[in-house]
């Protein structure tokens, strides 16, 4: 395998115009537990165009420049909502994930907790998806083999369903109660 890839590198915060394509930009490598996924579709979603322009503010200053948790380190690849095909296993990763089907969870999680709150994104924090090939944590590789869904489908649905996901559990959603999904036609109306 090359040991470098084609990517869409951010380079600092600004309009498509920060954007830069490199064809020599070095491939990364599955460290312990991880998997190195070959992306076959990558989203965009409001939080990629947000984090390119530094929308997303300081509690002290709204106004202010910066990704989603505040300081941004670039260059960076951004790109959370990820389909792609296992390639590589790091060390502690079964070979039998090798040639799965994925769907990449883009949350970054602060501990090992069900109900841990994510910490980070794919493509914010950490390299993302608009790339050849993304390294990701074993447990958040999802099969997808079976989906009937196209890849690209399924690309659409990680960041969103965060999101959809939030909104239920900020308000509080049990079994057997009614929830009205305003428009659903979005990707966060389609995750609730």
């Amino acid at each position: 395998m090359n040991n470098v890839m084609t990517a869409a590198v951010l380079t600092r915060f600004g309009g498509t115009e920060a954007l830069e394509l490199h064809h020599d930009w070095l491939r990364p490598r599955p460290q312990d537990h991880q998997v190195l996924v070959k992306v076959t579709a990558a989203a965009v979603n409001n939080t990629d165009i947000w984090t390119r322009q530094g929308a997303h503010g300081l509690p002290e200053d709204p106004t202010a420049q910066a990704g989603w948790l505040g300081s941004f380190d670039f260059p960076r690849i951004q790109g959370g909502d990820i389909t792609g095909i296992v390639v590589e296993v790091g060390h502690g990763v079964t070979e039998e994930l090798s040639s799965r089907r994925v769907l990449v969870d883009p949350a970054i999680y602060g501990c090992e907790s069900e109900n841990a709150s994510p910490v980070g994104y794919l493509g914010s924090e950490a390299d993302g998806g608009f790339a050849q090939y993304v390294a990701v944590d074993v447990t958040h590789a999802h099969d997808v083999l079976d989906s009937p869904l196209s890849d690209e489908q399924l690309a659409c649905l990680p960041v969103a369903f965060g999101t959809a996901i939030g909104i239920l559990e900020r308000a509080n959603v049990r079994g057997g109660e009614t929830v009205l999904v305003t428009g659903a036609s979005g990707g966060v109306g389609r995750g609730c």
